[in-house]
């Protein structure tokens, strides 16, 4: 009976919705973490351009806490009629493995698209005798006491991400976990920490100001704005890739003319020459792609998280 009163509440949310222009008032784009970060720039990069391009104000609302969780379960409990949408990152499909939730990460969701891509930068303090990616492997190798990894959170991405570079490059790690990117940042800047796999938008500008040294970039390739900063394949960890992405969702339901309608529009938004030219200047590109591709990609990460977080014994706070 429970399940055909929800059907039928689905039908009749599909119904109202599609009776109607989408969007026909304003739409709510949860961010799950504190205005600020990476989530936050996203998602209001992408909101303020929806809502010249539709004519209907996209609101990003921060409701952080929980690692994310706090906010990404209102948005997927909400009423699937399109106008309230989640912008999520990698951080979503980590938790199913360090946390219990209360919703099932693909079933209780709908895929829109994905908006953004762009790698991780091996960062250390100018005083690490380590010009490059190898030499900062042989000295963890050769002086486990000497190489700190600072990160944004016990379980984060960023922690998660390191833990699969020490597996793959065969050295044991030191991590330092603090509440947040900021945090982090700044430690490794005053040399209380000295290495880091930070964004790049939190990290270029240091590396440009000469506070930090890049050693590689994770993703697969270069990027186009720092040429001479190699992958982490070519400096010495072959294999090694981890891509830092965002993009939206919506509740389980919504219906398939909405989702058509929003990848539509961020897709062609995305095209645009001068949305590429920005995103690239915060050393991300812009992605677009299907929903189905957009789920693909959440699937395949929650497995190659999982299979990080149970062969470092990684472990939430």
């Amino acid at each position: 009976m429970r399940r055909l009163c929800a059907s039928l509440v689905l039908l009749a949310v599909s119904a109202c919705v599609l009776a109607q222009p989408y969007p026909a008032k304003p739409v709510r784009v949860i961010v799950p973490f504190p205005p600020g970060g990476g989530n936050d720039f996203i998602a209001r990069f992408i909101a303020q351009r929806l809502s010249a391009s539709v004519g209907q104000q996209f609101i990003v609302e921060n409701r952080g806490g929980a690692g994310g969780m706090i906010g990404t379960e209102a948005g997927v409990k909400a009423m699937p009629d399109g106008y309230t949408l989640t912008l999520i990152s990698n951080s979503y499909t980590v938790n199913p493995s360090l946390y219990k939730l209360r919703f099932d990460l693909v079933t209780d969701m709908t895929p829109v698209i994905q908006i953004s891509s762009g790698p991780y930068i091996v960062v250390v303090h100018p005083s690490l005798p380590a010009a490059n990616l190898r030499e900062l492997v042989a000295l963890a190798k050769s002086d486990p006491g000497r190489v700190f990894f600072a990160s944004s959170g016990q379980g984060s991405v960023g922690h998660l991400a390191t833990e699969l570079l020490a597996l793959m490059a065969g050295f044991k790690l030191n991590h330092v976990p603090y509440k947040g990117t900021g945090p982090a940042l700044t430690d490794t800047i005053a040399g209380q920490t000295n290495a880091l796999l930070g964004s790049t938008a939190s990290t270029l500008p240091h590396v440009r100001t000469g506070r930090l040294r890049a050693l590689a970039v994770t993703s697969s390739t270069r990027l186009a704005s720092e040429p001479e900063v190699p992958s982490a394949a070519e400096a010495g960890v072959p294999g090694y890739e981890t891509v830092l992405w965002h993009g939206l969702i919506g509740p389980k339901g919504m219906p398939a003319a909405i989702v058509e309608r929003l990848n539509a529009e961020v897709s062609r938004l995305l095209q645009l020459k001068e949305t590429g030219e920005q995103l690239q200047n915060d050393g991300v590109s812009p992605a677009g792609g299907t929903p189905e591709q957009f789920l693909a990609t959440i699937r395949r990460e929650i497995e190659v998280w999982r299979r990080v977080v149970n062969d470092a014994g990684v472990k939430a706070e």
